[in-house]
């Protein structure tokens, strides 16, 4: 019998990644409640995922990889963020990170940047994520400059500044710590690993949702990095659109579905004493069901359509900027309100720690505030309209 995922399972290659990404997700569901109260990440998911060389899969086979396309990794992402979307959002900025440095067209790393790190996740299953948001500046994408400093002290650079919202900081192998650079009057992207001197973690993160994230502040003193390890350089080039984020909308998503199970499974068994049958016979109860699946299938099969565009017309990829922003925002939007389907589904019992129902409702709102954010969009998206010829 087919499910909600088969439509989108098209081959043998996927269904093997995609049993991968469901026994992780299973486990990682078991441990939700343990990294709520702790807010931060599960050493015991983090080796799940290492040990299944899940962190890898980005990689060329050279590396010991799997070269997976964008379209694979929604398919894993999404069924990850049906078991716990703190694991799949805060492991989807490493694969994506890998993702775009392996692809010879959209790496920014040199050569020899590139082969230690590669080797490092290839043979040792290390895991890296950017390190780009302040106190002071908010979001990187709203073009504010890092009050994070680098100085050029003989032969290194000396770091010193705060970074807020360090997805997996207590966690990760390496970090990617974005600084002003003095010398060049520039930004710079500089690879640390972990146990570097002068970096330490404050436990801050203490939020609504998506709390398994542990993304925590990192403070850098009198950090001292070498000169090489300057690893990317922003020369106020045009940035190109990076395909790789919708591991954001497909986190979201995999959130929204694991709601719509779960409401759908309470309906079919739940049948109050007033009632003749279960509540998913009721007619609004029917139609909230019939409007989860509506949405879910309206943004799944624009972002999967999307996704097999980037892969499949790699000469193309300059011009999806503003399909892949729309994804983002259809994609959260729609999971948020298939989430409050839900959990009017449920009623007073969805506010219960009983069901996951109130969690997912937390979680999912995280997805308003991931980048890109939806003003933004909008005003692309009519910039692209308006400067058409028509």
């Amino acid at each position: 019998m087919a499910d909600i995922y088969t439509p989108f399972i098209k081959n043998e290659r996927q269904q093997m990644l995609f049993n991968k990404a469901e026994a992780l997700a299973d486990k990682a569901q078991t441990r939700v409640s343990e990294t709520e109260k702790a807010a931060d990440f599960s050493l015991e998911t983090l080796k799940d995922l290492k040990q299944a060389n899940y962190v890898s899969l980005p990689l060329p086979k050279s590396y010991g990889g799997e070269e997976l396309s964008l379209y694979e990794l929604l398919l894993l992402q999404e069924r990850l963020a049906v078991g716990d979307g703190s694991t799949s959002l805060s492991i989807g900025w490493h694969m994506g990170i890998v993702m775009e440095q392996s692809e010879r067209e959209t790496r920014t790393w040199s050569q020899e940047a590139y082969d230690l790190i590669a080797s490092e996740i290839g043979k040792n299953n290390k895991v890296i994520n950017t390190l780009a948001t302040e106190p002071a500046t908010g979001s990187p994408t709203r073009g504010g400059i890092p009050q994070t400093t680098a100085k050029k002290q003989g032969e290194a650079y000396v770091l010193n500044g705060r970074k807020s919202f360090a997805t997996m900081s207590s966690v990760l192998d390496y970090y990617l710590i974005t600084a002003f650079v003095e010398e060049e009057e520039t930004i710079g992207t500089f690879l640390l690993s972990k146990g570097t001197a002068g970096v330490s973690i404050e436990q801050t993160w203490d939020t609504l949702g998506m709390r398994g994230t542990g993304s925590n502040d990192v403070i850098l003193k009198d950090v001292s990095v070498p000169l090489n390890h300057l690893v990317e350089v922003n020369r106020q080039k045009k940035s190109s659109p990076k395909g790789w984020l919708l591991h954001i909308p497909a986190c979201y998503l995999g959130i929204a579905i694991a709601a719509r199970n779960e409401a759908v499974t309470f309906a079919k068994n739940y049948q109050p004493n007033s009632l003749d049958t279960p509540i998913a016979e009721v007619p609004h109860i029917k139609q909230k069901i019939g409007e989860m699946e509506l949405k879910l299938m309206h943004a799944r099969y624009f972002m999967y359509t999307i996704a097999e565009k980037w892969d499949q017309h790699p000469d193309s990829r300059g011009e999806l900027a503003p399909e892949l922003a729309a994804v983002k925002t259809v994609a959260t939007n729609a999971a948020n309100e298939v989430v409050d389907l839900a959990m009017r589904i449920a009623g007073g019992r969805g506010l219960s720690k009983k069901f996951r129902f109130e969690q997912l409702y937390r979680d999912v709102r995280a997805g308003l505030h991931n980048p890109p954010m939806d003003d933004a969009v909008i005003s692309m998206l009519a910039s692209k309209a308006i400067n058409e010829d028509i």
